[in-house]
């Protein structure tokens, strides 16, 4: 199929006018062909200089565009619902960002209208599944050398959180990317959460309880720990070791330039996720955009989307009890099987 891949991109905030570029110049086989936005001007800031782009406030507007036929979403998590079963009822394939929907009955019905369609639409924007370190490391694990995983270690730390970021969202924001890379990399649910709560630094903001250490649980007892921090101050990074019976191994460490001038030393630390996870979001979407392009649908599915969004849910109540809250996951329909 020699025809470029028209593609209507939902949201024109950070990660979306970042994927307009990214499609614009970065991806084979796909154009921007809609941008939809509630603040034109953003909209159009975001589509400036692409050709053949038409700017829309409205999402059913920029889906029904002429060219349209495919779509990325990348509005604000509470958005998400209504843009997938939007495209679910024109039958267009859907790349959509995490979380999928932020709430875990929202993101069911998702999965239930996706499943009465018999066939599947969407791939989540899970994009570490696409970074060549947890690539590597899912591979390893597969393999069986290491023997049974016993334990993932992960660390996940920000600059600073946004204007009107939550101690909850910590969990179902933050935390989210460690939840389907644990699934993922094990190949187990997670099956309970409990959270814990140190003092929290003087950097973050009032009211924010910021660190949290975050303990899962999964379905064949292997454990997974997260420390979440989301104001360090001093920049991104992402880390995960696996422990298992026979060896470890780790990731996050080697992919910062080391500088050695006259004098010193330094090794730079990216300071945000879009730095850290360039090119993992690049092949994400060219692997979106390839398998859109030859009538197919991978990566991490509703479903997905969905378990992500009811461990954290989970993880939300666990923060605010204080106690182990355990995960309950609704019946996996059998197209996700």
């Amino acid at each position: 199929m020699s025809e470029l891949l028209g593609v209507a991109v939902l949201g024109a905030g950070h990660m979306g006018a970042d994927h307009i570029r990214r499609i614009d110049r970065v991806v084979n086989g796909a154009r921007v062909a809609a941008v939809a936005d509630p603040d034109t001007g953003r909209a159009k800031d975001a589509a400036a200089g692409i050709d053949g782009v038409s700017v829309h406030t409205e999402v059913s507007a920029a889906l029904d565009a002429p060219g349209v036929r495919a779509v990325l979403v990348a509005s604000p998590g509470p958005a998400h619902e209504e843009a997938l079963l939007a495209a679910f009822e024109r039958g267009l394939p859907v790349l959509c960002e995490k979380p999928m929907v932020p709430e875990a009955a929202g993101a069911l019905r998702v999965v239930e209208a996706e499943a009465r369609l018999g066939r599947r639409l969407a791939q989540v924007g899970f994009m570490r599944r696409y970074d060549p370190e947890y690539v590597r490391l899912k591979s390893l694990l597969d393999s069986g050398r290491l023997g049974r995983p016993l334990m993932l270690h992960c660390t996940h730390r920000n600059v600073s959180s946004p204007p009107g970021f939550t101690s909850a969202m910590v969990v179902n924001s933050s935390v989210s990317h460690e939840i389907d890379a644990a699934r993922w990399l094990l190949g187990q649910e997670l099956t309970a959460v409990t959270v814990l709560r140190p003092r929290p630094s003087s950097h973050a903001p009032a009211d924010l309880l910021d660190p949290q250490f975050v303990l899962f649980e999964t379905a064949q007892g292997a454990l997974v720990d997260v420390e979440v921090f989301v104001n360090t101050g001093f920049g991104y990074q992402v880390r995960c070791e696996a422990v298992c019976e026979s060896g470890s191994a780790r990731i996050g460490d080697e992919n910062a330039m080391r500088v050695t001038t006259a004098g010193g030393a330094h090794q730079e630390v990216a300071q945000d996720y879009l730095v850290r996870f360039a090119d993992a979001y690049d092949r994400e979407v060219q692997s979106w955009v390839d398998a859109t392009r030859a009538g197919r649908v991978t990566g991490p599915s509703v479903w997905d989307g969905y378990a992500a969004s009811a461990v954290a849910e989970a993880g939300v109540r666990a923060l605010e009890s204080g106690g182990r809250v355990a995960v309950e996951l609704a019946a996996r329909p059998d197209l996700y099987a």
